[in-house]
């Protein structure tokens, strides 16, 4: 017997209202599993087609990417003094706080797929934007390993 994703199993057993348990089977793992029958961050989400597993692979790795960014997002710059800016400031503290609730849910789903996404999207992120590889030097002389000073 075949059961569907959503099946709805009714089992006698006592309670206090005397009504029956109505319990559902669900895809919910709580083991890590490889595959692309997954659901990840919504019901029926992927779902079982591969190009929409694969899809839901490049959504994580670019919400981490743009959690790494956010972390490293400098619009105001040090020193300015103002309530707009705290406001600003909040504001890209909440987005980037609620993006990565979204990435802990998402690798919540204990698919390895989505997991390995999560974690190269945010390695990917902080090389880009965290790391010091692509940003450009001032040239100054500490910066090209030069020490000039004189003792």
């Amino acid at each position: 017997m075949m059961m569907t994703m959503a099946e709805v199993i009714t089992t006698e057993a006592w309670n206090v209202t005397g009504a029956p348990h109505v319990h559902r089977r669900s895809l919910t793992h709580m083991t890590f599993y490889w595959g692309h029958k997954a659901e990840v961050l919504f019901r029926c989400w992927p779902g079982s087609s591969p190009a929409m597993y694969a899809l839901a692979i490049m959504f994580v790795f670019v919400l981490a990417v743009v959690v790494e960014w956010l972390s490293h997002f400098d619009v105001v710059k040090p020193g300015a003094i103002s309530v707009a800016a705290g406001f600003f400031k909040t504001a890209v503290h909440a987005v980037r706080y609620g993006m990565s609730y979204m990435v802990m849910l998402a690798v919540m789903s204990f698919n390895g797929g989505i997991f390995l996404a999560a974690v190269f999207g945010h390695a990917f992120g902080y090389l880009l934007f965290g790391s010091r590889v692509f940003k450009k030097t001032g040239g100054s002389d500490i910066d090209s390993g030069r020490n000039t000073a004189k003792c």
